[in-house]
């Protein structure tokens, strides 16, 4: 990720992508499966459903745990915004009206295979990072940076798990 100078209220985005040796609908159980995302990252701990729900749909709600060294722990909760088998799982975390980041994986046949991305948007909705940025406003465009560039590690680290899990 090369330095743009984003703010918090740019909502910047990021996003990765991989080829996968497997059909689209391979690729779209695991990615649509919340309860594995903790094991395909580093800072997601536990997930579960919400309200009765079982599965992706639109506006099925689920609670993330997760864990960071240098933001704590925390709970929060997401919907789901878009749920189109086998192509589309995006979801925002917060008010889904000004969410604090929305999530989005997109499944797509190409070459025999698949490829997949994991994309993200910051903001516009407060966030733990808000906080970070509240204490040292100064800094607020290399807290931004330094974040996405976490992101983008960690949704690559993502991506070549759920390559290997497709292909196994």
């Amino acid at each position: 990720m090369e330095w743009r100078g984003a703010r918090y209220a740019d909502t910047p985005t990021v996003e990765v992508r991989t080829w996968i040796d497997a059909p689209p609908e391979r690729v779209w159980a695991l990615v649509s499966d919340i309860g594995l995302m903790p094991e395909m990252s580093d800072e997601l701990r536990s997930v579960e459903w919400l309200d009765g729900a079982t599965g992706p749909a639109p506006g099925a709600r689920f609670v993330g745990r997760s864990k960071h060294d240098a933001l704590g722990e925390w709970a929060a909760t997401s919907q789901v915004v878009e749920c189109e088998p086998p192509r589309v799982f995006a979801w925002a975390v917060g008010d889904p009206d000004e969410p604090s980041a929305t999530w989005r994986f997109r499944v797509e046949p190409r070459d025999g295979g698949t490829e997949l991305s994991q994309w993200m948007r910051l903001g516009p909705g407060r966030s733990g990072l808000s906080l970070a940025i509240d204490r040292m406003p100064d800094k607020e465009q290399k807290i931004v940076f330094v974040r996405m560039r976490e992101f983008e590690r960690n949704m690559a680290a993502t991506l070549e798990r759920l390559k290997k899990r497709a292909e196994a």
